[in-house]
């Protein structure tokens, strides 16, 4: 059995596996990112660029207690953009289409992120020491194209720690599962709604059962579920004033944590049946939930509220720079702050139904969005490369 397998007391729920990720004993000053580490909560940084792997930024934050990294489109372009790291690169590229070149600049840094992280990954089994890529987010409804490129970016990138990721679209749970069948790990991004989770999570299941039968040993197969938190606040909480009864006002700030703290309920059942456990058996790893959209929107909350009320084992907490830094700053655990939760997590999403406000359609809005925000992400990556590569042609 795997070390990061869910052991099961006789009452059938998961419990803590040992070694959740990094201890103090590294000889690195110790912070509330051990602490989140200790309760089970594996913090990651979404941020990467070049810069911060050259300057010894990125190894920074590792030696402070961060176990692993994700990136998206928007900070490659502004990296690009403003300094002059990927000039020699771009002179190289030169020639290449646009599509092309963003492949070759951003595996690079991907691929040196995986290098840096190795240390922590061979420290937790694993486990962490992650850093996400994701496939070309216009792909997001083209389950065949997803498989193609989630692979080639597999054998270019060519680490073991590395996650490619896919968004959790209808169409992107079928390439879940085929991309975990030949051995790699996802990412699987873009999850708001509970029911799309448990379509995820045996989406997961399914492609393990794959793998296995295709010979594959399980154990380096590893995946996170990325569900997104604050967005659910902003979208919800815009209908709440807009509804504007005392009842319903009272509830905003309050949808984020209640559909999280549901979705690892989910997870709680489902990596505790029989399926689960056949696999486990055979050295698979738990899918662990991961919090995403951790940045807190409304000035009025806590900046850590996405932080401290979503502790819970086998989670990860990926969280932009500015709120990591709230959290290192004035971050206060008390505990596990999710199990347990689940009565009162409901009561409010039972509370927004009477006020009016429909889960399904606000859980529809935020994918098609989220999708949408990550093609413009993708589409300003492009135009940026493409201007690179102007300038570099006309300097040639």
């Amino acid at each position: 059995m795997s070390e990061d397998t869910m052991s099961h007391h006789d009452d059938g729920k998961p419990t803590q596996a040992p070694e959740q990720g990094a201890t103090a004993d590294q000889g690195e000053s110790r912070t509330i990112l051990h602490e989140l580490a200790e309760a089970g909560v594996s913090v990651w940084l979404d941020d990467l660029n070049r810069p911060m792997i050259a300057d010894g930024d990125l190894q920074g934050y590792v030696d402070r207690g961060v176990l692993g990294v994700t990136t998206n489109p928007t900070i490659f372009a502004s990296a690009l953009a403003e300094g002059d790291s990927y000039s020699d690169q771009v002179a190289e590229l030169a020639g290449s289409s646009v599509d092309e070149a963003v492949f070759a600049l951003t595996t690079r840094d991907v691929r040196d992120a995986c290098d840096v992280l190795a240390p922590v990954h061979e420290r937790t089994g694993g486990l962490d020491g992650r850093v996400s890529i994701e496939v070309d987010p216009r792909l997001a409804k083209d389950t065949a194209r997803t498989v193609e490129v989630a692979r080639r970016l597999w054998a270019e990138i060519d680490r073991p720690n590395l996650l490619i990721k896919i968004p959790a679209t209808v169409e992107g749970l079928p390439a879940i599962s085929q991309a975990l069948a030949e051995g790699i790990s996802v990412n699987v991004t873009l999850i708001f709604s509970l029911d799309r989770y448990r379509g995820v999570m045996s989406a997961y299941l399914t492609g393990l059962e794959q793998a296995r039968e295709r010979g594959h040993d399980l154990s380096p197969i590893y995946s996170v579920a990325s569900f997104f938190v604050s967005r659910v606040d902003s979208e919800i909480d815009k209908r709440l004033e807009e509804i504007g009864t005392e009842e319903a006002l009272a509830l905003r700030g309050k949808a984020g944590l209640a559909n999280a703290r549901l979705a690892y309920q989910a997870f709680e059942e489902v990596f505790s049946t029989p399926r689960w456990q056949n696999l486990a058996d055979d050295g698979a790893n738990v899918q662990r939930p991961l919090w995403a959209s951790t940045g807190v929107k409304n000035p009025d909350y806590p900046d850590t509220m996405y932080v401290t009320e979503l502790v819970a084992p086998h989670t990860v907490n990926t969280m932009p720079a500015k709120t990591l830094e709230a959290t290192v700053d004035h971050g206060r655990l008390t505990g596990d702050t999710v199990t347990g939760s689940y009565a009162e997590a409901q009561e409010v999403l039972d509370a927004l139904a009477r006020v009016g406000v429909d889960y399904t359609d606000v859980v529809e809005q935020l994918e098609a969005e989220g999708v949408d925000k990550f093609a413009t992400s993708w589409d300003e990556l492009l135009e940026t490369v493409s201007t690179e590569l102007g300038k570099a042609a006309g300097r040639a």
